[in-house]
């Protein structure tokens, strides 16, 4: 049986948080060697490396490393949440789907931190399939993402509904119209992000409208999108929203609603089903719930 301390698991997280032993020894005012000591004897109990230690270079977790450490702080947060008292709220972890994050996080973290001070917010930015596994293991409470991807395990409550837009080059002859069809749009090039669930719903969008759309390009992300629409590589389609009218390189690009797609897509904060919010948790969860953000 496993015999592993809290001080031990410290260690671990602390050197893969600053990158070396040294560095984490400064960080936890204990001694060098009486780190890299307890850090041997948990590898050894362990019978892995947490760890890969090359000459003149910084340490860095190997694949097994970095699943132990993440579990490892989780833990350690647990433990100090059951130590920190009544007195001071437990913090919360909160995620946010990738594409929606550049939009919304920071707004609403600034927001949180003027209405519920003292309550400490740590964001994480993910896709929707990173953000099911992190809920699932704990390591975020509460997420903020389309409702796509997320099985019976969450529980999803709506708090807006977006629908669908394109967006094209000012000079695309569609770029003219107030408003755009799945019609119109099916025999154009479309650039689609392809992250995930939200490429095959996007592609549910014309099946149920018996269309077959002409997906010229497949992006990473949502920006990199923008930019072939706003250079004249395709029409993207997309539910986000950014402000700016011009791609990341400059170029200009208009958005044209699509107006025939059904109610919308949900936004959703999610957690975990059958688990019991904190109740700082409960209050970040409520505050989402009655602000208004720009989606």
């Amino acid at each position: 049986m496993l015999s592993i301390t809290l001080r031990q698991l410290e260690y671990a997280v602390a050197v893969a948080r600053t990158g070396g032993v040294t560095a984490a020894a400064e960080t936890l005012n204990v001694s060098q060697p009486a780190l890299s000591v307890a850090l041997s004897q948990l590898e050894a109990q362990l019978g892995q490396p947490l760890f890969l230690r090359r000459a003149g270079s910084a340490v860095t977790p190997t694949a097994y490393g970095r699943s132990f450490v993440d579990e490892a702080e989780r833990l350690l947060l647990g433990i100090a949440n059951l130590t920190r008292g009544t007195g001071a709220p437990s913090p919360v972890t909160l995620g946010c789907f990738e594409d929606l994050a550049p939009m919304v996080l920071a707004p609403l973290l600034a927001r949180i931190g003027a209405a519920l001070p003292g309550l400490a917010i740590t964001p994480r930015v993910g896709s929707f399939e990173r953000l099911a596994e992190d809920l699932s293991r704990g390591r975020i409470d509460l997420a903020l993402s389309y409702d796509l991807g997320f099985d019976e395990r969450f529980e999803r409550e709506e708090i807006a509904r977006l629908t669908p837009h394109a967006v094209l080059s000012p000079d695309h002859p569609l770029a003219l119209a107030p408003g755009l069809r799945l019609a119109d749009l099916a025999d154009q090039p479309l650039v689609l992000a392809d992250q995930g669930p939200s490429l095959g719903h996007m592609q549910a969008l014309f099946s149920r409208a018996g269309l077959m759309p002409r997906i010229a390009h497949r992006t990473h992300s949502l920006e990199t999108m923008r930019s072939f629409a706003a250079n004249g590589l395709g029409i993207g389609l997309s539910y986000t929203h950014p402000a700016p009218g011009q791609s990341y390189d400059g170029r200009p690009l208009v958005t044209r609603p699509v107006t025939d797609t059904g109610a919308g897509e949900p936004i959703v904060l999610v957690r975990l089903a059958g688990m019991a919010s904190a109740s700082s948790t409960k209050r970040v969860s409520d505050f989402i719930r009655k602000t208004a953000l720009p989606f």
